[in-house]
């Protein structure tokens, strides 16, 4: 199985406001795209699960003109704050990567 490393040629996290993180991951193709998609292994359950975070509060949009898929989740800490250890957002697509995608 490939793994979302392997296909993607975005996989990233950032900032989408000061409370809310936003993952994306954006496809070479249409194909690739459709692999993913169709497998149901991106979903709303799978982003609740490795976040933390309940599932009523993942967004999660498919965008197929970019071959791309866009999860919002809240934050555990503000951008910022004293607890934060990100304070751009900009590490947090780690537990995407190793996803398998059949």
């Amino acid at each position: 199985m490939a793994r979302i490393r392997d296909l993607a040629v975005i996989c990233r996290s950032k900032n989408a406001n000061p409370f809310s993180l936003t993952l994306d991951m954006v496809f070479p193709d249409q194909q690739t795209f459709e692999r993913v998609r169709t497998s149901g292994v991106i979903s709303k359950q799978l982003i609740s699960r490795l976040y933390s975070v309940p599932e009523s509060d993942v967004l999660l949009v498919e965008f197929p003109p970019a071959n791309a898929f866009k999860a919002t989740i809240p934050r555990l800490h503000g951008s910022g704050a004293v607890e934060d250890s990100d304070v751009y957002g900009a590490q947090q697509h780690g537990p995407l990567m190793d996803v398998e995608i059949p």
